[in-house]
């Protein structure tokens, strides 16, 4: 199941017990649009191992500014509340699920 990633929550979803993959996004962007199902599905998939959240960059601009997020998708991979990992772009699942395999 998918969670809204926002400046509020962020902390605290970052500092959990479970690996986290946050999908920068906006409304607006064709390959999010791409993207966003296949997300959706892995979310699914992986319920109960790994936390996955949408955040949307211009809601929460100072998110994406500390990660220096400049194109989107991205797609941040967080393991101990450090990013492991980084995707750019719409990716096909089977690499979307090659990165959230090695997160467990």
């Amino acid at each position: 199941m998918e969670v809204t990633i926002t400046n509020e929550n962020f902390a605290s979803l970052k500092a959990g017990n479970q690996p986290l993959v946050v999908d920068f996004w906006a409304t607006w962007c064709g390959p999010c649009r791409m993207v966003a199902p296949i997300i959706a599905e892995l979310a699914k998939e992986y319920d109960g191992k790994i936390v996955v959240g949408k955040c949307d960059v211009e809601d929460n601009e100072d998110l994406a500014a500390e990660f220096g997020i400049r194109n989107i998708p991205t797609i941040l991979f967080f393991k101990n509340g450090e990013v492991v990992d980084k995707l750019v772009g719409a990716q096909p699942k089977a690499k979307l699920d090659e990165k959230f395999k090695a997160l467990l």
